[in-house]
């Protein structure tokens, strides 16, 4: 009545023509890529920045050791450093650019966010910490100015606790 199959099941799983990569492997993609990503906007925040902060600095140099360990790879491509332009003494500051830096340090926040879950699912406490950090300093940037929002208060306390529980779990 009916005729037999013929052809092969495309939803076959026995022969399968391409390599697979391990859940690490796929974990430390995405850790790498979140990570690149606030590297960028940290970069950007640098760039943005009136005065040459010295955190930031240090942030981004921390953030870019993570990515090339992630990425078994050289140190990923930069933002050069912002030069000293010739007014950026602090005094040129406007609301646009007061607004544009804390779009820059919101969006920092959530892609710290996005690290510290992969990282804490990854087990990887020196990225996990990293994160936290980062999610702790741009909620201090935003409560500085006073745009925090309504829900990020938590914020810090939330990542510091993830931090200690990471470690507690190593």
């Amino acid at each position: 009545m009916y005729e037999p199959i013929r052809t092969k099941s495309v939803h076959s799983t026995a022969e399968q023509e391409f390599p697979h990569r391990s859940r690490e492997e796929e974990l430390d993609i995405q850790l790498a890529a979140h990570l690149a990503a606030l590297l960028a906007v940290t970069d950007e925040l640098r760039a943005a920045s009136p005065a040459a902060d010295r955190a930031l600095d240090r942030a981004a140099n921390r953030i870019a050791e993570q990515v090339a360990r992630l990425r078994r790879s050289p140190s990923p491509v930069r933002v050069p450093e912002p030069s000293a332009a010739p007014g950026a003494d602090g005094a040129t500051r406007t609301a646009a650019g007061d607004a544009r830096r804390a779009a820059l340090h919101r969006r920092a926040h959530a892609l710290a966010g996005r690290a510290l879950v992969v990282a804490a699912s990854r087990a990887d406490t020196a990225a996990a910490i990293l994160s936290a950090e980062q999610m702790d300093l741009h909620a201090a940037a935003l409560d500085g100015a006073g745009d925090l929002g309504a829900t990020a208060p938590a914020a810090p306390a939330a990542s510091s606790a993830a931090s200690r529980t990471l470690s507690a779990a190593h």
